[in-house]
């Protein structure tokens, strides 16, 4: 199966072509800079041309829609659901912070990005499968952590906050790096619907910041 790849929700953003069939990433380009609102499109036209790909041949267009940057999840995103409808091809979104644990092999793994102003973007993932998503402060976030073997961070700022947990420092994950929870749910045809999928920001609600106290 052929797959278009992108995620622009970090300080990079990137996509990539994969294809199964020869043995995975064929093509990848990375978007330095927070680029990608002015070459993204460019970037996916050249990529296929280069691989002499149609869009339509795609099985899959796999997308990071958060959390991160609010500007990059929207490109990204709402690049995705363009392309998706106008060639008819299967939308998958992927959460950022399950493409993060997928970079420690841990039986599980809480991932952890920073969100500023004292608090993170928690997921807890079990042997690759999400058990919750959330924002949270540093506490509840040292609560989540009772429940897994490791923290999988990659910015260092976090890093150096939970240094006494002993998190996991690992590159930023990129396009490419989606490639396995997409071709996962490709094959049992586990594809979003383009009309609904929003992007993952994770916010907390209005019920939860007035009627519970921060942790500390």
């Amino acid at each position: 199966m052929r797959l278009l790849l992108m995620d622009t929700c970090g300080t990079e953003g990137s996509v990539a072509l994969a294809d199964t069939e020869a043995g995975g990433i064929v093509r990848i380009e990375s978007m330095p800079g927070r680029s990608a609102s002015e070459r993204l499109i460019a970037v996916i036209r050249r990529l296929l041309s280069d691989a002499e790909w149609r869009l339509t041949e795609l099985t899959a267009i796999a997308v990071v829609h958060g959390p991160g940057s609010f500007t990059g999840v929207r490109v990204g995103l709402s690049a995705a659901k363009g392309l998706s409808e106008a060639g008819g091809i299967p939308l998958i979104a992927v959460s950022r912070l399950a493409v993060l644990a997928s970079l420690v092999p841990r039986r599980s793994v809480c991932a952890v990005l920073d969100a500023g102003r004292g608090e993170y973007y928690a997921g807890v993932y079990a042997e690759g499968s999400c058990m919750r998503e959330a924002l949270v402060t540093e506490g509840e976030l040292r609560v989540m952590m009772r429940e897994v073997d490791t923290a999988a961070v990659c910015e260092v700022k976090v890093a150096e906050a939970l240094q006494e947990l002993e998190p996991q420092l690992v590159r930023e994950p990129t396009a490419a790096d989606a490639l396995q929870i997409a071709t996962r749910r490709a094959v049992v045809s586990d594809f979003d619907d383009v009309a609904s999928i929003d992007a993952n920001y994770l916010r907390r609600t209005d019920a939860e910041i007035f009627a519970k106290p921060m942790v500390r």
